[in-house]
């Protein structure tokens, strides 16, 4: 076990002790209002916003700017401009710091709410408690973020060690594959990085070739691959040219995760190379025996393949980036599935034609009711034999 792996255990077990609370704060003297607090420390901000409605306590969110050096009230002033771009606003904003255009906020979200709009830093009564507890929520919401945030480092650390990369990972990809019987192939793609994963940068690939041979996995990912980083160096250019961000994340990979073994990882570098791209580490994580999780083997061009020890916490997070691109990948199946089965009817399982297809119905009235049907309910429709409900129950929960 790593030396710093307690101190991470250490750490997370102090960010749970510290519970945010929503329960208890309804002031008598609030009946609508929206509280904006901020707290920085280590470079970060967050920003915690409590919702008051009918004189109740309607729940809280932490936000977490992309702030720079900018101080507390600029970011409030910068943040709450945008939070009521696109939703209404209370009769009150309460703010934990001042800013220059207080006056110039209360103009614009009166005007924009047609009604007069105050926006104050409260400095005594309840209105200055909960400011002040919205405060401590922030000052600990931001623990808990900075706790996780530097074991999320110390992990991509591990990671970059593991795999002899020259430097931390801090954008990793995974890719993996979904399918039933080669139907509605679809090539999922996450993404995770210092802060965790980071799902507006999933994507999900539709195999659209004609060419590949149903259940053909060399193919999907050849050609998941092509459209990714062809479409990368249109738009970015090469790695190194690239902008990246304070926290040095940025749109090109620094590590590339391939669900498969030598035979994935071999395809998957035949294209990069064919793409002229040579400086994208790539690692092929194959399943274990019997698919074990904690028994995988790991691919790395120009190295023998190896195993981690079960109990290093690199395997665990290597386990849960695999397992999110599986998940992933088959969701997006999921929907694609469900929505071809949709326009093109229940004729796509097999034995099911349009006698059939209106048998069910009319027995159950609704797709999803079908869908959900156990097997034996199945098998009292009229017309569908035992085999024909095998069929149309699997076809429902595979994958």
């Amino acid at each position: 076990m790593p030396s710093w792996w307690p101190a991470v255990c250490r750490d997370r077990l102090a960010a749970l002790s510290h519970v945010q609370s929503r329960q208890g704060i309804n002031p008598q003297g609030i009946e609508e209002a929206d509280v904006f607090a901020a707290h920085q420390e280590g470079g970060q901000t967050c920003v915690e916003v409590f919702f008051f409605r009918t004189g109740q306590n309607w729940g809280n969110h932490a936000f977490f700017p992309k702030a720079g050096g900018t101080e507390a009230g600029e970011v409030l002033s910068s943040f709450i401009a945008q939070f009521y771009d696109d939703k209404p606003c209370p009769s009150l904003v309460l703010v934990s710091h001042t800013f220059e255009d207080m006056a110039l906020m209360t103009e614009a979200l009166s005007e924009k709410a047609g009604r007069r709009v105050e926006v104050l830093r409260p400095q005594r009564g309840e209105k200055k408690d909960v400011v002040e507890q919205a405060v401590q929520n922030a000052r600990e919401a931001l623990a808990r973020r900075m706790a996780d945030t530097s074991s999320q480092l110390k992990l991509l650390e591990g990671v970059g060690r593991v795999f002899g990369l020259a430097e931390v990972p801090k954008r990793i990809e995974v890719y993996d594959n979904a399918h039933i019987m080669g139907s509605n192939p679809v090539g999922g793609m996450i993404v995770a990085g210092p802060g965790g994963f980071v799902k507006n940068q999933y994507r999900k690939f539709n195999i659209r070739s004609t060419d590949i041979t149903p259940g053909d996995d060399f193919g999907m990912m050849r050609e998941v691959m092509e459209r990714r980083f062809s479409r990368l160096v249109k738009e970015h250019g090469s790695r190194a040219e690239a902008p990246r961000d304070e926290d040095g994340f940025g749109p090109w990979p620094d590590l590339v995760l391939i669900d498969g073994g030598a035979g994935q990882l071999s395809a998957v570098k035949s294209i990069i190379d064919e793409l002229g791209i040579t400086d994208v580490p790539l690692v092929g994580v194959a399943k274990g025996p019997d698919r074990d999780a904690g028994r995988e083997r790991f691919f790395v061009p120009g190295r023998p393949d190896f195993m981690l020890p079960t109990r290093d916490p690199i395997l665990y997070f290597i386990q849960r980036l695999r397992d999110e691109a599986h998940r992933f990948a088959n969701g997006s199946h999921a929907v694609r599935r469900s929505k071809q089965i949709s326009e093109g009817g229940l004729q796509e399982i097999p034995g099911v034609g349009p006698t059939r297809k209106r048998a069910l119905l009319n027995h159950f009235g609704t797709l999803k009711e079908i869908e959900r049907a156990a097997l034996t309910d199945l098998e009292k429709v009229a017309g569908i034999s035992a085999t024909t409900a095998k069929a149309i129950h699997d076809f429902f929960r595979k994958g």
